[in-house]
């Protein structure tokens, strides 16, 4: 099993990283989230996760481990496959995925693209109560209705209204309420465009 690997970014791909690791080039499959912080050139540390099927040897990799963990979840739940897993870690922050799954709010996991309202339902079954222990207490510190405050609503809706996908703005606006819960609507709308553009 490999458990990571570490070298340089040789090519950024649109939905892979070839890391040059002792003379070979490994093509890792990433969520957005990684593959945005990565630069052509620099070095790189990616945990890794390899899929074997019939047909193909894939692998997986990720910043965080935490990203790792909830791919693991995501993938052992029946009819999610690492495509899906990938798309809704490229959707949203680990945080605001545990958040959803914790929650139970399956419009905003069924918000991604690929993801049924029954898939949705079933992620939750199986996993709200498998969400990693420090990401569950940082969901519960930020509290899992953070969205449904006021300012919160005010912020989902006018960021919808602007056309932004609704899964990236929920997360967006409940990662921000659980840096600083008394943040108004405005500013929630600035720094979420920020994160957003």
């Amino acid at each position: 099993m490999i458990a990571f690997l570490s070298g340089t970014v040789h090519d950024l791909r649109e939905n892979s990283v070839v890391l040059l690791v002792a003379g070979v080039g490994y093509e890792l499959l990433c969520p957005a989230s990684t593959l945005g912080r990565l630069t052509s050139g620099a070095p790189a540390e990616l945990h890794t996760r390899l899929i074997v099927r019939e047909d193909s040897m894939t692998l997986y990799g990720f910043l965080e481990t935490d990203s790792l963990r909830l791919f693991d979840l995501l993938t052992g739940v029946s009819g999610v496959g690492p495509k899906l897993g990938l798309a809704l870690l490229s959707a949203m922050p680990p945080s605001a995925l545990a958040q959803g799954l914790l929650s139970g709010d399956t419009a905003l996991l069924s918000s991604v693209s690929g993801v049924g309202k029954k898939t949705a339902e079933r992620l939750v079954l199986e996993l709200q109560n498998k969400v990693p222990e420090h990401l569950a207490a940082g969901v519960k510190a930020g509290g899992a209705a953070a969205v449904a405050s006021t300012a919160g609503r005010d912020a989902v809706d006018a960021l919808l209204a602007l056309g932004f996908r609704d899964a990236q703005v929920r997360a967006a606006v409940a990662e921000l309420l659980s840096q600083d819960g008394t943040l108004s609507a405005d500013a929630l709308i600035r720094r979420a465009l920020g994160k957003l553009r």
